[in-house]
This record gives structure tokens, sequence and C-alpha cells, in this order.
């Protein structure tokens, strides 16, 4: 991984929210909405990210295999297990780091 992509995402922190329906992702996997996956705009498909609600201290790892979210003011969409793991409810603070 490079310096630039680690520092890029190590840097993201914001807003998230959460989907549960879909067919198929924009990386051609069918959806499973309780999967540890999540959807963002830039980062390639495959990467694993740590999401850490910024609130509750939990966190959890998760696979990139969709684009989004498609909502101003977010940086990354969480499957609804995804979600339900790090204790989120609606939209809530994340922090990304990049682990691979």
């Amino acid at each position: 991984m490079g310096v630039g992509a680690a520092s890029t995402a190590q840097a993201q922190s914001g807003r998230a929210s959460w989907y549960a329906v879909g067919h198929r992702t924009a990386s051609g996997e069918r959806f499973n909405p309780d999967g540890l996956t999540a959807a963002h705009r830039s980062l390639p498909f495959g990467s694993r990210v740590r999401v850490t609600n910024t609130v509750n201290g939990r966190s959890i790892v998760v696979r990139i295999n969709d684009r989004g979210p498609f909502a101003g003011g977010r940086i990354i969409d969480l499957s609804r297990g995804s979600a339900r793991a790090i204790g989120m409810g609606g939209v809530t603070r994340v922090a990304l780091e990049r682990i691979d």
C-alpha cells in the first residue's frame, strides 16, 4: 500500500450511514445486508477498512465492495450488519483507517 493511500484513508473522519437493500454491488457481488461490507467513493474494491464509531468507541473491519455514499456529507455507507456491529442507529460520526 502506498503512503498516499494510507494517509488519505487514515485521515478520514466524518459521517456514516448504512443500507440494507440492493441486488448487486458496484463490484459485481450479490449484496448481503448482513455482511461486513461497505461502500466508499474511491477506495479500491477489496480494501479492508477499520471503521470506528467515535460516539461509543466500537470498531469493525469491513471490506469495500460498493460505491457510495450518494447522500451529501457522508464518507462511507455500511451494510446493515456492519452498522449493527458498531452500534450505529442512523447517521453516526466515524473514523476510517485503511488496514491493507
